[in-house]
């Protein structure tokens, strides 16, 4: 079994983790840490979980129990934890923030599984790549990498309230954001930065430039991204270099009929559409923002790094109705 250490456990995405984990065949949890709630029931906080685990916070970090600890504390506190704080060599850290998604002078692996899965499998440290990210990037892997497309690339998503984390706001109030659609963060997100990252590694020299338009919905989970650039080559062909690029992707599936976000919500599931207007290319993108945007992807990752069944604990049905 693999051990796990969650920091960060009484946030969303640690919810989310827990939830995963206690039903995983491979992985059960030492530790989730919550100094703010050490001491309580997890499924106080955790509602969802009441009747399903009596497991209780901690203000302890037994990094010597562990095989792999998971940083789900908001972006910039992973860093500084480990500035503070030694994790013995041979545990594995799995972040969820985008303290090192970024290349630099660090050896986290960044892990998007339909890009990176032969490093994944071997790295120790590994950076899991944002949710907007994840839904943008794999509505545009195969057209990058086959060359399909040229010039900007105009991308629009919509993402539920859970991305803004479990921390009320003014704009994640329910009277705000309820029957209610708003942009923030035009051409400037952060996810830009990796999102860019790999279109040079998948063609690089690529000229055209990522302009997003990212769009708060009135609803709890899920994204949906649409994104559009010229294509000279026919719909024939970009369907076939789709299909065969995601043909064994164990999550993402490329389909040739327009996908709801109902279809993926509560799974890891990622689905992925083209369709052609003259020389412009649509690209549709959907998944969980918590999950396959999140910790269904980090477990998906945990699975690659521990040799296990890349979807052991992930077998999730969607609320398709």
């Amino acid at each position: 079994m693999v051990r796990v250490g969650i920091l960060g456990a009484a946030g969303y995405t640690g919810g989310e983790l827990i939830r995963l984990l206690i039903n995983h065949p491979e992985a059960e949890i030492a530790f989730a840490n919550s100094e703010s709630n050490a001491g309580n029931l997890v499924s106080d906080v955790h509602e969802g979980l009441i009747g399903e685990t009596d497991m209780r916070f901690t203000a302890e970090m037994p990094f010597d129990k562990v095989d792999v600890v998971f940083f789900c504390m908001g972006h910039g506190k992973s860093e500084q934890f480990l500035k503070e704080h030694t994790i013995p060599a041979n545990v594995k850290i799995i972040d969820l923030a985008q303290d090192f998604r970024i290349r630099g002078n660090h050896d986290y692996v960044y892990g998007l599984p339909e890009t990176h899965r032969s490093v994944i499998k071997d790295c120790i440290h590994l950076a899991n790549p944002g949710c907007f990210a994840t839904c943008i990037q794999l509505a545009m892997l195969p057209a990058l990498k086959y060359g399909l497309i040229e010039g900007d690339i105009h991308v629009s998503g919509v993402t539920g309230s859970t991305g803004a984390g479990q921390k009320p706001g003014a704009t994640t109030h329910f009277s705000w954001r309820n029957d209610n659609v708003s942009l923030y963060k035009t051409f400037t997100h952060q996810h830009l930065l990796e999102i860019n990252q790999t279109v040079q590694e998948l063609h690089s020299g690529y000229e055209g430039r990522v302009l997003f338009i990212p769009q708060r919905g009135c609803f709890a989970r899920g994204i949906f991204v649409t994104a559009v650039a010229r294509c000279d080559a026919p719909l024939e062909e970009v369907q076939k270099a789709y299909a065969d690029f995601y043909r064994d992707a164990a999550f993402t599936h490329f389909v040739t009929t327009s996908p709801d976000m109902k279809q993926v919500v509560n799974t890891n599931k990622a689905l992925v559409y083209v369709e052609k207007f003259e020389d412009q290319l649509l690209m549709v993108s959907t998944i969980d923002n918590l999950l396959k945007g999140a910790v269904g992807q980090a477990v998906q990752n945990m699975n690659l790094m521990f040799g296990l069944d890349e979807k052991a604990g992930l077998n999730l049905k969607p609320s398709a109705f």
